[in-house]
């Protein structure tokens, strides 16, 4: 399964893992879950809040069971998050493979070449605003890919890092 929902990018990865120790080892429901996310984070609302337990259940950080929301033990390495981050985060792999290019990509140009990707059903929910939305969501993915030392910024655009 691939999750649409990432936060936007913090300046270093420790919320990741502050993020994980705020969801509860004895599950919950989502709305305790998110409850003790923003107490614990300081998120200023339940929609944030939700996207970083979303977000965590991509990450293999956290995982939705039948009784509610439960923190899982794995330790967010940066590898663990590169490799759950590319293989779980909608339109990450797409994203990244647009960059192997010499020249660097701008926002625009990856979301162009990315826009065909998104869920026709995508287009008619948000039917006045989708390619908004979207942008957002290739521009938090390219974040996500710097902050995890997958892409670079260089020259106003972005470019693959080297594989780690």
């Amino acid at each position: 399964m691939r999750f649409k929902l990432l936060p936007k990018p913090p300046e270093t990865l420790d919320p990741v893992a502050d993020a994980q120790r705020a969801v509860p080892l004895v599950p919950g429901s989502e709305d305790d879950c998110c409850a003790r996310l923003m107490r614990r984070l300081d998120f200023p609302t339940r929609d944030v809040a939700r996207t970083w337990l979303t977000f965590l259940r991509a990450l293999e950080l956290a995982s939705e069971t039948s009784s509610g929301f439960v923190r899982e033990t794995t330790e967010p390495t940066p590898e663990h998050l590169r490799t759950a981050f590319r293989d779980r985060v909608y339109g990450a792999r797409e994203v990244l493979a647009s960059l192997d290019t010499d020249e660097p990509r701008s926002i625009e140009t990856v979301f162009d070449e990315f826009e065909e990707r998104v869920p026709v059903w995508e287009t008619h929910r948000a039917a006045e605003d989708w390619r908004d939305v979207w942008r957002e969501r290739v521009e938090r993915i390219l974040g996500w890919a710097v902050l995890l030392g997958l892409a670079a910024e260089r020259d106003g655009g972005y470019v693959r890092a080297e594989e780690q």
